[in-house]
C-alpha cells in the first residue's frame, strides 16, 4: 500500500545476490583449482599495470596527481546520492489523517480525525483476542485518499476467513463512528505459527 519501490528493491537484492554468489564461486575456484589461481595472478597483474599506466598518463602537468581521482570522487558522490535517494523512498506513503470534513457551523473550519484514532481503536479491540498472536494497524495515503492496513497473525488452527469477517465487523463499526467509508486491506498470516498460510482481503 505504500510507495516503496518494490520492483527496484528486488532487482537490487537479486543483483547483490548474484554478485556475492559470483565472488564466492571465484574464491572457491581460486582455492581449489590451481589453473584458475594461475590465471587470476596473470590477469590481476596485467589489470594493475593497466590501471597504473592510465593514472600515469593522466597526471596534471608538473604534478604527480592524476585527474582520474576527480572522476572517481564524482562517481562516489553520485553513488552516495543514489543511495540516499533510494533510502528516502523506503516506507513512504504513511498518513496521519484518516478523515477531513468541512464544518460550516458557527465557527467554520475543517474537522480532522487522525489516523492514530483508528489505529488505537482497532488495536485495542484486537489486543486481548486469544486467537491472535499479534495485530498491527497502519494508516496509509493511497492515491490521495486515506486507507487502513490491518495485519493479523492468527494462532495455529484459526480460520482466516472467519477472522477476516470479524475484523470487517470492527471496521464497519469504526466507519459508523467516523461517518466515512474507509478502504481497508486485511492481511492475514505470514509466520511459522500459521504454517506459512497467507490470505489478503480488501474491503
Amino acid at each position: 500500500m505504500n510507495s516503496t519501490p518494490t520492483l527496484l528493491n528486488r532487482i537490487l537484492v537479486a543483483a547483490l545476490g548474484l554478485l556475492l554468489l559470483g565472488t564466492g564461486g571465484l574464491l572457491m575456484l581460486l582455492a581449489a583449482v590451481p589453473a584458475v589461481g594461475s590465471w587470476w595472478r596473470s590477469w590481476s597483474a596485467d589489470a594493475w599495470s593497466g590501471i597504473n599506466a592510465a593514472f600515469n598518463a593522466t597526471r596534471f602537468p608538473g604534478r604527480p596527481e592524476s585527474w582520474l581521482w576527480i572522476l572517481v570522487a564524482l562517481a562516489l558522490l553520485v553513488v552516495i546520492g543514489l543511495m540516499v535517494a533510494w533510502v528516502a523512498q523506503q516506507g513512504k506513503g504513511r498518513a496521519d489523517v484518516l478523515a477531513v470534513e468541512y464544518d460550516p457551523g458557527e465557527v467554520p473550519g475543517d474537522v480532522r480525525i487522525g489516523g492514530g484514532v483508528a489505529e488505537q481503536a482497532l488495536k485495542h479491540a484486537l489486543a486481548h483476542r486469544p486467537d491472535l498472536a499479534g495485530a498491527t494497524v497502519t494508516t496509509y495515503d493511497v492515491k490521495g485518499a486515506p486507507a487502513l492496513k490491518v495485519r493479523l497473525l492468527p494462532r495455529q488452527g484459526v480460520a482466516p476467513h472467519l477472522l477476516a469477517d470479524e475484523v470487517s465487523v470492527l471496521v464497519s463499526a469504526l466507519e459508523q463512528a467516523v461517518g466515512k467509508d474507509i478502504p481497508v486491506l486485511i492481511h492475514i498470516g505470514a509466520g511459522a505459527r500459521t504454517r506459512f498460510r497467507r490470505a489478503e482481503r480488501v474491503r
